[in-house]
């Protein structure tokens, strides 16, 4: 229920968390996660432009090797956040307080 709303308990996972928050919690740790993705793929750049010092003659390769890690890093972080923000299990920023009616 970190939305604030009231459910009935079969429409809830385990933390129980609504199948909306889930969503949009995984959605915000998406964004998040190709933050962390972009992050790795330039310290691979960074590591392959210093250490290995490639050669024009498999550039291309090597784009697809800063591309791939990039890509998976941003699975990786996506995971990872994801898993950060169930554990925390706090309530979400947007969350509104359900009205209650007064007599």
């Amino acid at each position: 229920m970190r939305c604030l709303g009231v459910y009935d308990q079969m429409y809830l996972d385990r933390l129980l968390w609504c199948d909306r928050c889930r969503i949009r919690a995984r959605n915000r740790a998406a964004w998040w996660g190709w933050g962390g993705g972009l992050v790795f793929g330039g310290l691979v750049a960074l590591y392959v432009w210093t250490v290995i010092q490639p050669t024009d003659l498999v550039i291309r390769g090597w784009l697809g090797t800063i591309a791939a890690a990039t890509w998976v890093g941003s699975k990786v972080a996506r995971e990872i956040i994801y898993g950060g923000m169930r554990f925390r299990n706090a309530r979400a920023v947007e969350a509104t307080p359900p009205v209650l009616d007064s007599p």
